[in-house]
């Protein structure tokens, strides 16, 4: 019986890693316009820079699906492990890990918010809608997506272990925002120092031409 649960284990969070391997934008980019989402604007393979290179469509498209990564993992973990918390957080920690550092793509992706938020939404849909709420003014306001970013992946590291605390969802969940919100974070450490130095680049809904990463 252990064995069962250590093998159904391992092949959830190896899963959740593979799943999170997938690079929408990616593939996206190079079937839609031939180009390679790592060599231009930010050289992120998230939603961001497909906004930037290939314009709201195709951005549209690459959030659902980095969004859906998320769901899906924690969808088959709750389906395959529902009685063990701790390797449903792992799977949700693991579909990050895979965005962020895909093993189908040299290990260089996106930053996680879309995976991360697909997650919390099956994780604490409270914590979700108000790390939403929190995100969406603060980029129609400033137009710095990675402000937003900030705010609600905080938010999260928050307010799941309250509501942990609390009895509301599972103490590992806790570890999931933790792990995961500070991974996103140092992902945006660059973004940080440009926001701090003034020099962080404002969402645009106009595709800029090819220049080169950075």
């Amino acid at each position: 019986m252990e064995y069962t649960v250590a093998f159904r284990g391992a092949y959830l969070l190896i899963g959740a890693y593979l799943l999170g391997s997938i690079s929408w934008g990616l593939i996206i980019g190079r079937l839609r316009r031939g180009i390679d989402l790592r060599q231009l604007g930010s050289g992120g393979t998230g939603a961001t820079n497909v906004l930037r290179t290939m314009g709201p469509r195709f951005a549209a498209v690459v959030l659902v699906a980095d969004m859906a990564k998320g769901v899906t993992a924690v969808a088959l973990a709750r389906l395959l492990a529902d009685d063990i918390p701790m390797l449903v957080a792992l799977a949700s920690i693991l579909v990050i890990v895979g965005h962020i550092w895909p093993v189908f793509s040299r290990f260089r992706g996106g930053r996680g918010i879309a995976t991360a938020v697909g997650a919390l939404v099956m994780i604490s849909l409270p914590t979700a809608i108000m790390a939403t709420v929190l995100f969406l003014p603060a980029v129609a306001i400033t137009r710095y997506v990675s402000l937003g970013s900030l705010l609600a992946v905080i938010t999260a590291m928050i307010m799941v272990p309250v509501l942990s605390a609390a009895g509301d969802v599972p103490w590992e969940y806790a570890v999931f925002s933790t792990v995961g919100g500070s991974m996103i974070l140092w992902r945006h450490r660059e973004n940080v120092k440009r926001l701090l130095n003034g020099t962080e680049r404002r969402m645009s809904f106009r595709r800029e031409q090819p220049s080169g990463n950075k």
